[in-house]
């Protein structure tokens, strides 16, 4: 297979890569160095490599790079900063929805579609959100927590910032 020029758009970096046609998107997130996106079934089973692709949540496992040619891909790590995490972060971190860590990022990327689309969900739609991420140590009750956590969190700055729109905390949110 002839290798293909393309440029792959991460966490607001341009990446232009040389790729066989058969490459997964997973595997070249992996291989620019992008380890928050893990490598679990390789199947579109357990959720743990989900990124969001042009605002969508998908298992990059399943999605070749050159179908992520040009598009805007989101990996967990790119929501914030140690500095500035995103409310999704803290939340998972504070209400002890981090065990091992190894599903975390998959699970931050399915409640960020979640709350961009519905930003005050049910625990039923959380859960119905989540379904396709597998974790092995925390039960869901936790996941859960956070989701809801993180919602309020966004909910409370949004108003704020509808009130300020020149309020530093507003900014990053999204």
């Amino acid at each position: 297979m002839k290798p293909e020029l393309m440029t792959l758009n991460i966490n607001g970096r341009s990446h232009i890569v040389t790729l066989a046609p058969n490459v997964t998107l997973l595997h070249a997130l992996r291989d620019l160095g992008y380890m928050d996106v893990k490598c679990g079934c390789e199947q579109g089973d357990c959720g743990a490599c989900a990124v969001l692709v042009d605002g969508v949540a998908v298992n990059s496992c399943l999605v070749l790079a050159g179908q992520a040619d040009g598009c805007h891909i989101l990996t967990a790590a790119g929501l914030g900063s140690v500095r500035q995490p995103h409310p999704l972060h803290v939340a998972f971190a504070d209400s002890g929805a981090i065990q091992c860590g190894y599903c975390t990022p998959g699970f931050i990327i399915a409640a960020k579609a979640l709350l961009d689309h519905n930003p005050q969900p049910t625990e039923f739609e959380i859960r119905e959100a989540i379904s396709g991420n597998l974790c092995r140590c925390t039960g869901y009750g936790q996941i859960v927590e956070a989701i809801q956590t993180a919602a309020e969190t966004l909910r409370v700055r949004s108003a704020h910032a509808e009130h300020d729109p020149e309020n530093p905390i507003a900014e990053g949110i999204q």
